[in-house]
């Protein structure tokens, strides 16, 4: 069981609690704390579409500890920060493994940073659920869109990290673990966040 830490707050009705993640929400700030899969790409877009709704020019702060998921929830989130109006920044503490180094990456120019002691992995995409069972031609199928989405995954790496497909291609071909110094001088971060930013008016 999952423990979500409360913040109470007085209001003109007496004290009103709020769970830790709305009230990061009303800060602006995006927590993507888990593996990727369908319900977390839901709750992280209808976030992102809250955030600009309410202020289509005012940054949204992403922050992401994962270790990685499901490519097509991936894909969800990165195309909505693509498509959403306001700066996405993206801070990794912890791990961003996999799809989260893509989400990473994915931030606004010069918004994109680490912790100090932040890990960041990229690797080749893969199957997950224990494996595929059924006819060949099934399989075939599934290997063929395993492959697609290999190949954009390596170009969404290279638009942002600003390294050659090629070279993003033989770097993932097997798992490469980065220190948060290695993870800036491959493009994948801008900058070590080695203090606290302003705080967040609101």
């Amino acid at each position: 069981m999952t423990l979500i830490p409360t913040v109470v707050e007085p209001s003109a009705r007496g004290e009103r609690a709020y769970d830790i993640f709305s009230r990061l929400l009303a800060h602006r700030i995006v927590f993507l704390g888990r593996e990727f899969d369908s319900a977390l790409a839901n709750v992280i877009v209808a976030q992102l579409l809250h955030l600009e709704s309410e202020d289509p020019d005012k940054e949204i702060h992403l922050y992401i500890n994962s270790p990685g998921g499901e490519g097509p929830a991936m894909m969800a989130i990165y195309d909505a920060m693509q498509y959403v109006r306001p700066p996405v920044a993206t801070t990794c503490i912890g791990m961003a493994a996999s799809a989260g180094a893509v989400i990473l990456a994915a931030g606004d120019p010069g918004r994109r940073r680490v912790l100090p002691h932040s890990r960041v992995l990229i690797h080749q995409p893969a199957i997950h659920g224990g494996g595929i069972a059924g006819q060949a031609t099934d399989i075939e199928i599934h290997a063929r869109e395993l492959v697609r989405q290999k190949k954009e995954m390596h170009r969404i790496l290279a638009v942002h990290t600003g390294q050659p497909v090629e070279r993003i291609a033989e770097d993932t071909e097997r798992d490469r673990w980065m220190t948060a110094e290695e993870a800036v001088a491959y493009g994948i971060a801008d900058e070590i966040l080695t203090k606290p930013l302003s705080p967040v008016a609101g």
